[in-house]
Formats: structure tokens, sequence, C-alpha cells
């Protein structure tokens, strides 16, 4: 049963570098002591919590029962602002291992109850995890490396990061150190170091998703918008594919994009169609395989 109102308490937690990674913790407003399940919302590239409708989204999941923990990757380049990359010397070294670790420390935080509730418990053996884009590509290798999750759902997910690095990027990074990219909402010129490119080479085998996929028995949906532009929908049939657990599922939404026809800043008072099926079937396969 769906409760109508959401307490939301926001807070950080030390990354290993020792830098704050900031979370939302959404809530279901009910009576004190419930126990309540966990879904972790990760971000994509050129990401963050607060990005269009996923407060929306968060606060939508966590009316049918769960505690919902939305965080900012460390290194994503969004300071204490929430809203704006001003932090673009943390977003060039945004490497993957730290996202990963990120997420590591974030369930640690949550089963020493540094992220706890007043009146409810977060019950830490039922994790799950949501990811867009390269969100969903650390979710899985997330999912692969943290015993604790229970439960998968990627959106628009990335198969394989190293197949994104472009030739004229590691040219970049071989002769400068850096390359660069625009950010076509801001306008903002971002740097992504060379350490980022080193640590997705050398630490494939616990980074990629195509890799980490392989290692997942428990249950995962895979949904991918059918006009992505920015990630082929073959990347989460192919994670579907790969994955061995006999509780799986792929789903494509027609006439979806990447973001699923939801952009920043988000006013609309209701979803897209195509965001709002997206929604429907990550709290179906939630409330079967969580609750």
């Amino acid at each position: 049963m769906k409760v109508s109102r959401v307490e939301k308490n926001s807070g950080n937690v030390e990354s290993a570098d020792g830098l704050p990674i900031y979370y939302d913790l959404y809530t279901p407003y009910s009576t004190s002591g419930s126990t309540l399940p966990i879904i972790i919302f990760l971000h994509g590239f050129k990401g963050f919590k607060d990005w269009g409708a996923f407060p929306d989204a968060c606060e939508e999941l966590s009316k049918t029962g769960f505690a919902v923990l939305a965080m900012n990757f460390s290194h994503n380049g969004i300071g204490e602002n929430m809203l704006e990359f001003d932090q673009l010397d943390l977003f060039e070294k945004g490497t993957l291992s730290r996202d990963l670790d990120d997420i590591g420390s974030v369930i640690e935080a949550v089963k020493s109850r540094e992220i706890s509730t007043e009146k409810d418990v977060l019950d830490s053996d039922r994790i799950g995890i949501i990811g867009h884009s390269r969100g969903g590509h650390t979710a899985v290798a997330a999912t692969a490396e943290y015993s604790e999750i229970m439960a998968l759902v990627t959106w628009s997910a990335v198969a394989n990061y190293n197949e994104r690095w472009s030739e004229a990027m590691i040219e970049d990074w071989n002769n400068k150190g850096y390359t660069e990219i625009k950010n076509s909402r801001t306008n903002q010129i971002m740097r992504i170091g060379k350490e980022v490119y080193d640590d997705a080479i050398a630490n494939e085998d616990r980074l990629m998703a195509i890799k980490r996929v392989q290692e997942i028995y428990i249950p995962s949906m895979f949904i991918a918008g059918k006009d992505d532009e920015a990630v082929p929908f073959s990347e989460s049939e192919k994670l579907y594919r790969t994955c061995p657990s006999e509780l799986k599922e792929v789903r494509l939404i027609e006439n979806a994009g990447h973001t699923f026809n939801v952009a920043h800043p988000f006013e609309e008072e209701t979803f897209p169609e195509e965001f709002d099926e997206v929604l429907d079937l990550t709290e179906g396969w939630f409330l079967e395989n969580l609750k």
C-alpha cells in the first residue's frame, strides 16, 4: 500500500579519499518502527542526484515502502550547491574505481547506522540498487562487488565503458594527460584526466559491467529506451544475455530516449508516459524481489 507522504533527510559520509559523498534519504511517512528495505540510486556521467525528475522518482519509490538513498559520487563535480558543476577539478579525477568504492562507503555507513533515521530501521540485509547510464554500469559492478545488494535495476546502462573511449580521447590522454568534453546543457568545458582511462584499463575485470554481470545471480532487470541516442538499447540486451541469473528481464521502452523523455530542470506536474513506465517497472521489480 502506498503512503501519501515521504520524508527527506540529507547528509554526507566520507569517501575513501576523505571527500563528502552527499546523499538524500527518502523514507515513507508512516508509524514509527518500520523496518525498510533500501534502494540506492546512482546518477550517470555528467549527472547528479538532483537531476531532472530523479528526486521525484525517488519519492515515488519511497511511497511504496522503501528507504531510497540517492547519492552523488564524490568526484561527480557537484559541490554543496547540489545543482552546479563547481568542482571540475574533482570531475577530472572521477574514476570508475572511485565510484565503486563510494558505493561501498555508503553501504558501510548504512550498516554502522551513520546513515539512519530516528523512526525507522534501515534493513542493510535487503539492499537494491538502481543506476542510470554510467551509473547503471557501476550498479552492475557494485552488485557483483557487494553481497549486501539483493536486487538490481539498470536504466539505459552502458555495458562496457572501455568501448566508449575514442581514438581522439586516447591521443589527448597520451599527449596532454587529459581530454576535454563539452557539457551541452551548461556549455562548460570539462576535463577528464588520464587516470580515469588508466584506471578503467588496469582494473577492467573489476570495473567493466559486461565482465561483472557474469557474476550476478540475483534478480536483475535491464531497462532501456528504444530511441536512446547516447547508449544503444543493445547494450542493455547484451547485459541481459550475459547475466546468469535465473530471474532476469530486459524491457525496452518505445519512443524513449536516453533519459526516457525527461529533461533538466524538470518542472512538469506529471512524468512523461515513457518515464512513468520505467518507474512502474522498477517499482514492481523491487516490490516483488526486495520487499
